[in-house]
């Protein structure tokens, strides 16, 4: 049962904010995808260097599917549902496998 005030509450534009910082976090996915690509292709190509380019573009990509489903829901609704947590816990899996691939480009 809802109580009054949840019904009358005014998200005001959390949402909105909600659904620009997951944008943001998107483009920063995007530069860090085409970095690791530029990276593992300077100086010539490595087998290890296009595994770690290949599974950081799999996770931008597992990344956006999850970014892009949350804007889509954060925009559907006045009161958007939370995040489910198996969702929640992709994107921070996605994120750290995604340094993770990075830091072994880099190394």
């Amino acid at each position: 049962m809802s109580t009054p005030a949840a019904e009358e509450r005014d998200p005001g534009l959390q949402p909105e904010r909600t659904r620009l910082a997951w944008r943001r976090t998107t483009l920063s996915g995007t530069v860090c995808a085409v970095l690791a690509v530029k990276t593992a292709l300077h100086g010539g190509p490595s087998a290890s260097g296009v595994v770690a380019c290949a599974l950081a573009c799999m996770l931008w990509l597992g990344f956006l599917l999850l970014a892009h489903r949350r804007i889509r829901a954060l925009a559907a609704a006045d009161a958007p549902a939370p995040i489910a947590p198996r969702h929640a816990t992709a994107a921070v899996v996605c994120t750290v496998a995604m340094a993770a691939c990075g830091a072994a480009l880099v190394l």
